[in-house]
């Protein structure tokens, strides 16, 4: 009975070894979210010590390419990836994209002695960036914000230099505006610029409009908020001129749900009707493979799911404490769906949560 005792006592401690076990996971990709990323990791493993979980910041592109190479467990892209993207990734059918939250692009600016919030409309940022208005006394800047003491200071547009999915919204959302804009320039996670000055990443675009007097640069909301950085309010397509929020990315994304099937869950929700919608609103995406060939091992296929699960679930509180919109209740319903599809070595990875 001693003996048995001490063999169930070795293998109970033998089986907490392998539960504790340290469990990693790699992700890269798009810079939008990635403040949000950074708390959920965080809390996660605040919850669950034993599973490390390191998310670059590299942008949109950069994240594609290292979840096509596989360098990475997951990608994370505010683009979805296009129709070339996912055949060198193996086919659409075995790749999953999931919304992972909604967020906002800011027009955000440098203005010293102005403390009016300024204004602006998709037509105006548009002549901006292709240097048609290159004075913040120019006057159509002057005729939407009326009474603003607008100083003789030039413009300086700031951009980004690297594969970026603020870059696609940004760039998307202005093909909406600007026809001259859709033709010179173009949508495309990079672009080529006619005028102005790049950084590379939100970070980049954030430190150079902070440092310049004068710039005005597309930001994500959280990065304008963090560096104290102002940022106006945008006419959106029912007339009204809305600052983003929370709220306001939410009124952009509404009634997207019908338009989600299967395991591809991206739409576009820039200039988006209704009074209260933001217009320069994206959904930003998680990138899993189906099959998660890309994973060592069961654990570590089990710790993903999980996580990407607790992400798109218990996540979201945070996601609203940070000015990012969280998803609706029928999105996560269309995203649980797709995230039960997904297997290691032809067998069914439930999430922890979804039992």
């Amino acid at each position: 009975m001693r003996l048995l005792s001490m063999l169930t006592a070795a293998a109970l401690t033998l089986g907490a070894g392998v539960v504790s076990a340290e469990v990693r996971i790699q992700g890269a990709g798009a810079t939008f979210p990635a403040p949000l990323y950074g708390r959920w990791v965080a809390e996660y493993n605040k919850m669950k010590p034993e599973t490390k979980i390191d998310y670059q910041s590299i942008g949109s592109g950069g994240g594609i390419k290292a979840f096509t190479e596989k360098t990475v467990q997951f990608g994370a892209s505010d683009a979805p990836m296009s129709k070339k993207e996912l055949a060198a990734a193996g086919g659409a059918e075995g790749v999953i994209q999931v919304p992972a939250t909604a967020g906002a692009v800011v027009p955000a600016y440098n203005l010293p002695g102005v403390d009016a919030e300024m204004k602006f409309t998709g037509e105006l940022i548009a002549d901006i960036y292709l240097g048609k208005i290159n004075k913040w006394n120019d006057p159509k800047i002057a005729a939407i914000n009326p009474g603003v003491n607008l100083p003789n200071l030039a413009i300086t547009p700031v951009y980004r230099t690297d594969g970026s999915g603020t870059t696609f919204v940004f760039t998307s959302y202005l093909a909406t505006q600007s026809d001259e804009y859709k033709t010179s320039v173009g949508m495309g996670k990079q672009v080529r610029w006619p005028v102005g000055q790049g950084g590379p990443g939100n970070e980049g675009v954030a430190a150079i409009t902070h440092d310049t007097a004068g710039a005005l640069g597309y930001i994500e909301l959280n990065y304008a908020d963090a560096n104290k950085i102002k940022y106006g309010t945008v006419k959106n397509k029912s007339g009204k001129f809305v600052k983003a929020s929370a709220a306001s990315v939410s009124a952009a994304g509404a009634g997207a749900a019908d338009q989600l099937k299967g395991g591809q869950l991206t739409v576009d929700i820039w200039n988006q009707p209704g009074d209260e919608a933001y217009p320069i609103a994206a959904f930003t995406y998680l990138l899993v493979y189906k099959d998660m060939r890309n994973i060592k091992s069961s654990e570590q296929a089990q710790e993903l799911v999980d996580f990407l699960w607790w992400a798109t679930h218990d996540g979201q509180k945070t996601a609203t404490e940070m000015g990012y919109a969280p998803l609706a209740t029928p999105i996560q319903q269309k995203l649980e769906l797709a995230l039960k599809t997904l297997e290691f070595s032809g067998k069914p990875v439930m999430p922890a949560g979804s039992k």
